[in-house]
């Protein structure tokens, strides 16, 4: 029996829907949703996926490669929760890559992501900071945002003006030599689009990139599977 074969993921839901955000924005995409995370954010949308008794399934890397064929889609989602924090994610990775998917994997900034650095070329990478507004800050690594190369993104999820001023100051700053592009993401129903927009031209910020969760004006903003 390949190693392979022995990896086994606790998968929440797998369906097809399009992007809501990131550089892959609007193109239809097979997501992949693990079950569980670390981090405990105050604004979490997916909160139900990382409860203990949440229904999973345990699933093969070939199980999972076998549920997204019949969708036909070029692109995959892995998602969560946290995905990067499974036992090995590494061999579920290459082998989407291995059959011709473009990968993109949603993470947050808690995970030591030094040694996916490689992959940055061939593997979309979305990493989220967490501000203050999270209340997870102080898990943040600070290293996992500068050792990825300008096709991946570094997501700042803002609640409030306090978020805005510190994704700010990280970009200045301690993130100045990061040559990801950088998101801003509202929490929806907390700070207005608008808002964020006036404070980048205030601040001249022409880096950072404003992108609305399309999936969140489609549907029902707690909807499941889109």
């Amino acid at each position: 029996m390949s190693e392979r074969t022995l990896e086994i993921f606790e998968v929440v839901e797998i369906f097809e829907s399009i992007n809501g955000e990131g550089p892959r924005a609007g193109e239809l995409s097979a997501f992949v949703r693990m079950k569980g995370c670390n981090l405990d954010c105050s604004y979490c949308d997916t909160a139900w996926a990382k409860e203990k008794d949440a229904e999973a399934t345990y699933m093969t890397t070939e199980e999972i490669l076998e549920e997204i064929a019949p969708f036909g889609v070029k692109n995959v989602t892995l998602t969560g929760g946290e995905p990067m924090d499974r036992k090995g994610i590494l061999a579920l990775i290459m082998a989407l890559v291995e059959k011709g998917y473009q990968v993109e994997v949603e993470t947050n900034g808690s995970i030591d992501l030094k040694e996916y650095a490689l992959l940055a070329d061939i593997v979309l990478f979305t990493i989220d900071y967490k501000l203050p507004g999270s209340g997870m800050e102080e898990k943040m690594l600070l290293p996992n945002f500068l050792c990825f190369g300008e096709k991946n993104v570094i997501k700042f999820v803002v609640s409030d003006r306090a978020d805005l001023e510190r994704a700010y100051e990280l970009c200045e700053n301690e993130l100045k030599e990061s040559r990801c592009q950088f998101y801003l993401s509202p929490v929806f129903g907390r700070i207005r689009p608008e808002e964020i927009v006036e404070f980048m031209k205030e601040k001249k910020w022409v880096r950072a990139r404003l992108q609305l969760q399309l999936h969140k004006f489609i549907w029902e903003p707690d909807k499941r599977g889109v």
